[in-house]
């Protein structure tokens, strides 16, 4: 099979050719049919995780169809179409801590896959399998209840899904971005509000709204995240699902006067997997995806690094 793996540490992508995988007790063999691209897959390149070993083929936003099935395997079945994401099971990490989706076919443990329903294409499921379960479980997790305000920080690969769920969830987002360009996206998706951030502080804005009870900050920018969150109601929260090593200035006076909290998320339970594919395909909710061949990696990879994707890079396989 051809296969796109890391050579070792902070080594490039290169495409090579290896032999076909063959499933062990309690897993099976996918036959991929799309894989998403995703900022998580900088970790296996910068080596940052103690139980990661090289080569390494990254991925974890995957769909295919199982083609064989190892022992003690009776959930599954040949031909089935499955989704894997970021959680491997039994505390493995898909593409980092073993072989994930950048490539023809890929071993999957049977504890840790989704049955994808019919309505939804393999491009459009696979960026669902991340971007989609961290924004849907967040959301689904938050304080926030249907007819109440909530801000959408950031509208990117996590974004302009946080909207859709957002109204799916019969809340009213509001979205926060810089300059103009996404705003008529950002409302055609669902959003009831735009703030630019570079004409307006996100603060002030969301305090003019009144009764923001939520804001999901997508995007890592630390400056914007600490001035939004004076826009919370009393209560309000403000859930952190993309990360960086920059630190959120925040006073205590502003957590304390609105009693407002702040926390960060991460969904780590394949059962969400199941819940997001079947909520998006039944409400209707897709992503935005560039579509590149599976020799074309690479070049999907840099242009996800440098923020040229709109909104989710997916290369198509077999």
């Amino acid at each position: 099979m051809k296969a796109v793996q890391i050579p070792g540490k902070g080594k490039p992508l290169e495409l090579v050719e290896m032999m076909l995988p063959d499933p062990g007790p309690g897993q099976v063999r996918v036959k991929i049919e799309a894989c998403g691209v995703c900022h998580g897959d900088t970790m296996a390149i910068e080596g940052r995780h103690p139980l990661l070993q090289y080569p390494r083929i990254p991925g974890h936003e995957v769909i295919g169809t199982i083609d064989k099935v190892g022992a003690d395997v009776s959930q599954w079945h040949l031909g089935q179409r499955v989704g894997i994401g970021w959680s491997g099971g039994q505390r493995r990490i898909t593409g980092l801590t073993y072989d994930g989706g950048y490539a023809e076919y890929m071993l999957a443990f049977a504890d840790a896959m989704a049955e994808v329903p019919k309505e939804l294409t393999p491009t459009e499921a696979a960026p669902l399998t991340c971007a989609g379960i961290t924004t849907f479980s967040a959301i689904r997790s938050s304080k926030a209840r249907p007819g109440d305000v909530v801000a959408i920080l950031g509208i990117g690969g996590l974004g302009h899904l946080a909207i859709q769920y957002a109204r799916a969830f019969g809340l009213f987002p509001v979205a926060i971005s810089r300059g103009k360009e996404k705003e008529a996206l950002s409302r055609k998706l669902g959003s009831v509000a735009y703030i630019d951030s570079d004409e307006r502080k996100p603060g002030d804005a969301l305090r003019e709204l009144g009764d923001v009870q939520m804001i999901l900050a997508t995007a890592p920018n630390s400056a914007l995240i600490g001035d939004a969150i004076r826009g919370l109601a009393v209560d309000g929260e403000l859930i952190v699902v993309s990360g960086s090593d920059e630190h959120i200035p925040v006073s205590p006076g502003v957590l304390l006067n609105g009693r407002r909290t702040v926390r960060g998320w991460t969904s780590r339970d394949p059962n969400d997997l199941k819940k997001t594919l079947d909520f998006s395909a039944k409400f209707g909710i897709r992503p935005m995806v560039e579509l590149f061949s599976l020799d074309q990696a690479s070049i999907a990879f840099n242009r996800m690094l440098d923020a040229e994707v709109r909104f989710r890079a997916v290369f198509t396989v077999n």
